[in-house]
């Protein structure tokens, strides 16, 4: 199987984004696996008409929340079934959306951009010696660089294996993912040109979830 096809599927089992949060918005943004937790769309520094790409967008309910703000939103992913799920979710939102490799759409584009994130996306799946350079080439200087995922497992770095259910009949399916502290980030950031680096880890919100999210931002 394709990393296309894992993350096809695992279109079909991820839910839809709620109709609206806690506080009754109709678009929000999450960086953190829990709802209505942790910091939002101020990590960016998005300003009206800032050029701003979601690496890994899914089904893109964080891009449509930057288009309310006036952000020009571009989204790739390299699920077919998120980006039909993205435009099906979203019609009115003007989301520029491509079904595309991340690091291919960056060596291929021209385009230059104010921020580039990725929550729980390809900044995860994607080798950050392939990743970095290629993000750095396509931020404006002083742009913003942030990402979120799972803090690695104590002891586990570097590449590692991630498994998405197929059918309880097939063997799952497995993608890669790369996993480091967060003082590896901040070196890796600024072996790769990237500036003011930090990272993080977000607490958990109380219950009996304790895994908290990790928080990395830079600057080009």
């Amino acid at each position: 199987m394709t990393d296309t096809a894992a993350w096809d599927t695992y279109s079909k089992q991820n839910p839809e984004r709620r109709p609206v949060n806690a506080a009754g918005e109709t678009t929000w943004f999450n960086w953190t696996q829990y709802p209505d937790h942790g910091p939002g769309a101020e990590i960016l520094n998005i300003t009206p008409g800032a050029n701003v790409l979601d690496l890994g967008c899914g089904k893109a309910g964080n891009l449509a929340h930057l288009a309310t703000l006036g952000a020009h939103p571009v989204g790739v992913d390299i699920s077919t079934a998120q980006i039909e799920a993205a435009e099906a979710r979203w019609p009115g939102s003007k989301l520029e959306l491509h079904q595309e490799n991340a690091t291919h759409f960056l060596a291929e584009s021209e385009e230059q951009f104010d921020a580039v994130f990725s929550v729980f996306g390809a900044a995860w799946f994607t080798d950050p010696a392939a990743l970095l350079p290629a993000v750095h080439h396509r931020l404006r200087p002083g742009g913003v660089f942030a990402f979120s995922q799972r803090p690695p497992v104590e002891g586990c770095y570097g590449c590692q294996a991630s498994y998405i259910t197929h059918s309880n009949d097939e063997d799952p399916l497995v993608v890669k993912r790369w996993d480091y502290e967060p003082d590896q980030w901040k070196g890796l950031l600024e072996t790769h040109g990237f500036t003011t680096a930090t990272a993080r880890v977000v607490p958990a919100p109380p219950g009996p979830k304790k895994i908290g999210t990790l928080l990395v931002r830079a600057q080009g």
